[in-house]
């Protein structure tokens, strides 16, 4: 065998030693490349997610606690007119219109519009000497969108014109709605319990 050629034989497999020597720190730094693409890749992750949760949700505002409060305020100036017998600011806080319907303990059976509940409170009025007192409790006020009621007990004392003296307590519901972002009232509904035996009202403080 010629010698040029037995020292190509012997000389293949040294290329093929120094081929891999240098193919195995190629490789090694693929793979270091590759783990710190993905160590970046997760860290750019787990920032996006601590950033989003350091964003509190915008939760919607419940209206029902302001609604509640702006009606018992209706309520309350409502009485303190009562007792002043002040008509006019009892029919500030009633809708305006013929949509108004009372049902009260005198008759007639109902009262519709404002017109004819302004004129039954001063009648009731002009009957009593002096302010009157008066006194809410159980007060329980249900509201949702545009539409709210409330249930009550009045508690009623003053002096008719003659000396004669009233005591009495009623229950009473009054339906509001909600207009132009103002709570009125478009009903009001006041009893007196009924013994059914005798037909009479019970007007006690115990409704």
């Amino acid at each position: 065998m010629p010698q040029r050629q037995i020292s190509d034989m012997l000389a293949l497999p040294h290329r093929g030693h120094r081929q891999e020597a240098i193919m195995k720190p190629v490789k090694v730094l693929v793979l270091i490349s590759l783990v710190i693409g993905l160590i970046g890749f997760y860290q750019s992750l787990t920032r996006a997610d601590t950033t989003s949760s350091d964003k509190k949700p915008i939760e919607p505002t419940d209206p029902k606690p302001q609604d509640i409060a702006d009606i018992k305020a209706v309520e309350d100036r409502f009485m303190t007119a009562f007792r002043a017998k002040e008509v006019n600011a009892i029919m500030e806080l009633c809708v305006p219109d013929e949509s108004l319907v009372v049902f009260d303990v005198t008759p007639p059976l109902q009262r519709t519009g404002a017109q004819a509940y302004r004129k039954d409170w001063e009648e009731a009025f002009s009957r009593f000497e002096g302010p009157l007192q008066a006194e809410i409790s159980d007060e329980e006020v249900t509201a949702g969108g545009d539409v709210a009621y409330v249930l009550s007990i009045h508690h009623v004392t003053g002096t008719m014109k003659g000396g004669k003296k009233v005591d009495y307590t009623v229950r009473v519901t009054d339906g509001f709605k909600k207009i132009n972002g103002k709570w009125l009232i478009a009903h009001t509904h006041v009893s007196l319990p009924v013994d059914m035996r005798t037909g009479k009202a019970d007007i006690g403080p115990k409704p």
